[in-house]
């Protein structure tokens, strides 16, 4: 009686097409069959509604993809992004269901660059809006309305523009200081967002309320690369250029607390095309562990940082990758080299290595899969379904999230 019941609905569903075709042409019909398939999530097959599926979302230019987290990482979807090339950054905002991805140049010789605002339920891009500046690695606030937008890596204004989230306006700015505008991160209380100018040795502090810039961390080693903090927003993992390793800094008093140098154990030659060799950097969901990349030994160390601030990190694991950085990102159209980023799964179960496709297991600290679009991007971050919506997602930045008292919860990891 069911599959009667079922295959009565599909020749009702048949119908309907046909009536449309007759009524309004056949590209109308289509035009809906595809819409209604698009609003679907990126599942492999029917799921019970109660069920969340977890999915890895890897940005190449001009389409996404998407995998499968629950099922080995199998490819599930690739997704078209028209004219959406030179991709920078991207964050999810749950309320809206909104994807936002900045693409185009990182301002100076790279030019000006956009936001393109994209449907998770829909997948449709709703709006491209276009700066007179250049766009870099953003943050989105916790309700949702702003987005903090860098002008670039390559601008010598020191900007942060915030803009509107629901159509791209800017808003207004915050002046950060020095050059290089370039990661950005909101923290989990949503109280602060971390400013990271490239060609600056100071980590910059902006209230979100005001906009102002309230602290400076530092001075660092040589301009803040990618970093990452910690839930209670006390203490700062930042990386540098020139510098295999990273820093620990103090959010309370500004001030630098160790320096991670491993040139003295593994091998930094001289002349590494690569200006930051620790572009990558990771804090377990549990903060109990700091994952760091090392690109001229195509490694990724992990450190024991259970007793920052008052103990130093402890290096206890080394994973060897499978492929180097060396060469440039295939159909990749600025920016290409294989610089290589780390983002952590909303489980805390994986490390997502950018620019080699590795995916390592926090629990057995071994490589356990292979993204093949992960070989060529590090633009990446992990979106979960569940009832056909979106309902957690990680940042590409993988900072600490824990703001309750005591230690954090280890994630549970099959």
């Amino acid at each position: 009686m069911d599959r009667q019941r079922a295959h009565s609905k599909r020749r009702l569903a048949l119908v309907g097409v046909l009536v449309a075709c007759s009524a309004y042409g056949a590209q109308t019909a289509v035009s809906a069959l595809r819409s209604a398939a698009a609003a679907s999530p990126p599942q492999r097959a029917a799921v019970p509604a109660s069920a969340t599926t977890h999915y890895e979302y890897v940005f190449v230019d001009g389409a996404v993809y998407v995998y499968d987290i629950d099922h080995r990482m199998a490819l599930v979807r690739r997704l078209q992004l028209p004219g959406i090339t030179s991709i920078k950054g991207v964050g999810a905002d749950l309320s809206n269901h909104m994807l936002y991805i900045s693409h185009g140049g990182d301002g100076g010789g790279n030019g000006n660059g956009s936001l393109a605002a994209y449907d998770l339920l829909t997948n449709l891009i709703v709006w491209d809006q276009p700066y007179s500046r250049g766009i870099d690695s953003f943050a989105i606030s916790r309700d949702g309305s702003r987005i903090f937008m860098p002008d670039g890596e390559l601008s010598t204004d020191g900007v942060w523009s915030v803009l509107d989230a629901s159509n791209g306006n800017v808003l207004g700015t915050i002046t950060a200081g020095g050059s290089g505008s370039h990661n950005t991160i909101v923290g989990a209380t949503g109280r602060d967002v971390y400013l990271g100018p490239r060609n600056s040795n100071y980590l910059i502090v902006a209230s979100t309320a005001t906009d102002q810039v309230v602290r400076r961390v530092g001075p660092l080693y040589s301009g803040v690369r990618p970093f990452t903090i910690n839930g209670h927003e006390t203490v700062a993992y930042t990386t540098a250029t020139g510098l295999l390793g990273f820093q620990v800094s103090s959010l309370v008093t500004g001030r630098v607390l160790y320096t991670v140098n491993l040139a003295s154990r593994f091998s930094y030659p001289a002349g590494w095309p690569l200006t930051a060799p620790s572009h990558g950097i990771a804090l377990s969901a549990d903060e109990r562990q700091l994952w760091v990349i090392d690109t001229p030994n195509a490694d990724v160390h992990v450190f024991d940082v259970s007793g920052v601030p008052r103990r130093a990190p402890r290096l206890i694991k080394t994973v060897r990758l499978s492929q180097t950085f060396a060469g440039q990102q295939a159909d990749c159209s600025l920016d290409c080299e294989r610089d290589g980023w780390l983002q952590t799964s909303v489980s805390g179960c994986y490390v997502f290595v950018g620019d080699t496709g590795d995916v390592i297991s926090t629990a057995s600290m071994r490589r356990v899969a292979y993204l093949p679009a992960l070989r060529n991007s590090r633009e990446m971050l992990e979106i979960d379904w569940r009832g056909g919506r979106p309902i957690a997602t990680s940042t590409r930045s993988s900072l600490g999230h824990w703001t309750g008292r005591g230690r954090p919860p280890a994630p549970r990891c099959a």
